[in-house]
């Protein structure tokens, strides 16, 4: 039912409201401020993730068995979803599904392309040449969420990028679905086969992640028979908190892109933002789970309790109503209410909010004031869900205030870029001196030896 529909209708819950009217804030002070996730939530994750971990490492595909067993009621002998699935899952998809699907993978693979970063041969003087070269990762595991809902959108957000950089060896994880006879979802199933990944597990939640950070060697289920599940090297996809958590103890063993949890959106307004199109957006993110995170930062209290009128007005409609309502009743969302729009940008900024809308008079010269977040929507026609979906940018975005430091999914996440020194004995020569001293400098003589005896 669309909100129009249930005009009449109203439903009671509570959003936190912070007034930091009159006040000023430093930035540690304004990120206690803000709202967030419960720091116990987090420790709890930590232990229980922690455990997960360890026994992956310890049982291989057995423990995996239990773990899909425990947390999400099917039996499996081995995780790898067979290549007749994925063929049959593609050739069922339905005809719409599949045009939306390749309409947002044409989008994002214009965008990737333009990501890649170019080679640099840079010569220093006669005969010495530095270089900077992007090479891909050899192999990544890539997560597909699967818990409350289904996500092939994140397919293409984590193989299209991939595929850009020029990574040869791709693998695929998906919780796996007791309705689906224990594989993943059949459209992300077939929105891999689409993108060319035969590479796909029925593997979820930390376990995954630790499956695709430390490999399962073969033979390790309880008949003897389990193939190879090779490690990876980097490993991206967004999930809930386990998953965030598992990727931030792995990290270091493997690359991660950023700790995509469970996701979050800001909305920094004023009086002429439109209550209805803020409300809806709050509602979209917040449905994806009780734990998301919805923040509306205003200078305009009348805003503030018209966006709230529409809360109740929409929630009450809304398919996934008790989600959302815990969701905005948590203490990771409310309303922060400001002076002006600078106090609510070092709001945002101090916040560094997974998605931040900017729906503000003159609302692109805002939107460069933030240097916190994302990914950025400006604008009344750039809402969250178009960048979930078909707007060519990547959804896969740091959460939890990690993108103070961190980017969203791209494809420099799956290059690095390898530096080449070549210089001639001449080239060699004109610097050697100074390689000399500085090495004396430092105490380390042996370093200028090294020179010093090629031209002995």
């Amino acid at each position: 039912m669309s909100p129009e529909a249930g005009r009449g209708a109203r439903t009671h819950f509570s959003l936190a409201r912070i007034d930091l009217r009159g006040r000023s804030l430093s930035l540690a002070e304004l990120k206690r401020a803000v709202p967030r996730t419960a720091v116990s939530t987090v420790r709890t994750a930590e232990t229980t993730v922690a455990d997960i971990i360890a026994d992956v490492r310890g049982r291989g595909f057995d423990a995996l068995a239990d773990l899909a067993q425990k947390f999400d009621g099917v039996t499996q002998v081995h995780p790898r979803v067979p290549a007749e699935a994925l063929a049959q899952a593609l050739e069922s998809l339905d005809p719409a599904v599949r045009a939306a699907l390749e309409e947002s993978i044409a989008r994002a693979r214009v965008f990737a392309a333009a990501q890649r970063p170019v080679d640099v041969d840079l010569p220093i003087a006669n005969g010495a040449v530095v270089s900077q070269h992007w090479i891909p990762v050899r192999r990544v595991g890539l997560y597909v969420p699967g818990g409350l809902a289904a996500y092939p959108s994140s397919v293409i957000m984590n193989v299209v990028p991939a595929l850009a950089a020029g990574v040869g060896s791709v693998a695929l994880a998906s919780p796996p679905q007791k309705e689906c006879g224990g594989l993943p979802d059949l459209t992300v199933l077939a929105a891999a086969a689409l993108l060319g990944i035969d590479e796909v597990y029925a593997m979820g939640g930390a376990q995954a992640i630790a499956a695709f950070a430390y490999g399962v060697p073969a033979g390790t289920t309880a008949n003897g028979d389990g193939a190879e599940l090779e490690p990876v090297d980097v490993i991206t996809g967004p999930g809930n908190i386990f998953v965030a958590t598992a990727k931030r103890l792995v990290k270091g063993v493997v690359g991660i892109d950023s700790e995509a949890g469970a996701t979050e959106i800001a909305v920094l307004a004023d009086h002429s933002a439109n209550p209805a199109f803020v409300a809806a957006d709050l509602i979209s993110q917040a449905e994806h789970d009780p734990n998301a995170a919805s923040v509306l930062v205003t200078t305009s209290p009348e805003l503030a309790a018209a966006v709230e009128e529409e809360l109740r007005i929409q929630v009450a409609t809304t398919t996934h109503r008790e989600r959302v309502e815990a969701a905005l009743s948590g203490q990771q969302s409310g309303i922060v209410l400001v002076d002006d729009l600078a106090q609510g940008v070092a709001v945002c900024n101090a916040y560094a909010a997974e998605h931040l809308e900017v729906v503000t008079e003159n609302a692109q010269q805002v939107a460069a004031q933030i240097t916190n977040a994302g990914a950025i929507f400006v604008g009344d026609y750039s809402p969250v869900s178009l960048g979930d979906y078909c707007a060519g940018s990547n959804h896969v975005l740091p959460t939890s205030g990690t993108a103070a430091f961190s980017s969203g999914l791209n494809v420099t996440t799956f290059l690095r870029a390898v530096q080449l020194i070549n210089y001639d004995k001449a080239a060699l020569a004109e610097v050697a001196d100074h390689v000399v001293t500085l090495s004396r400098a430092e105490g380390l003589p042996a370093h200028g030896d090294a020179v010093a005896l090629r031209f002995a």
